[in-house]
């Protein structure tokens, strides 16, 4: 496995050791003892999901307010451009982001530390995104950041996006209240 610290305070980037061969592969995912040794991942895992998308779906900026839930995400089939922004006005990464492609073909995984936005773009035809939280999802404790605020100004690989009716509505940065 390798780890590769990001310029925001903990969030890392995940390569799995992946053995393949004519049959196909094999990929440890996650194993709590491993990553807390060499990724510093130690919350508790208590939730996983998993959802699909068609190519152009952007979901996100999303965070939970007052139960803020650490993400560790991956993609089983297809692939996506993946973001973490740093929304703490407190931190000195403040308005900066992480952006990575995960995709079945590189096995990434990203940690999204609690505290931080999270979001991705659909890059293939389809794609099945799978991702395990340190906390319980609570729609009624659900914020969001614009996707193309302004501050952050994120390079997202595609233009011409889809988005949910309450991700059109998400503040930027300078009217966020976290």
């Amino acid at each position: 496995m390798n780890v590769i610290d990001t310029p925001l305070h903990g969030v890392k980037i995940i390569e799995p050791k992946v053995f393949g061969d004519h049959r196909g592969f094999f990929k440890e995912t996650y194993s709590a003892e491993r990553y807390a040794a060499m990724a510093g991942i130690i919350q508790p895992f208590v939730q996983d999901n998993h959802s699909r998308s068609r190519k152009g779906v952007l979901r996100g900026l999303h965070f939970q307010k007052t139960k803020p839930q650490g993400k560790l995400v991956s993609v089983t089939r297809g692939a996506v451009y993946d973001v973490a922004a740093d929304i703490d006005p407190s931190s000195p990464t403040y308005g900066q982001y992480v952006g990575v492609e995960l995709s079945e073909d590189n096995h990434r995984q990203l940690w999204v530390p609690p505290g931080y936005a999270h979001g991705f773009v659909v890059l293939s035809d389809e794609v099945d995104f799978v991702y395990k939280c340190t906390d319980y999802y609570d729609p009624s404790d659900e914020g969001g950041v614009a996707w193309d605020c302004p501050m952050l100004n994120i390079a997202w690989p595609l233009t011409e996006v889809q988005l949910s009716e309450k991700d059109k509505h998400y503040p930027g940065l300078k009217d966020l209240h976290v």
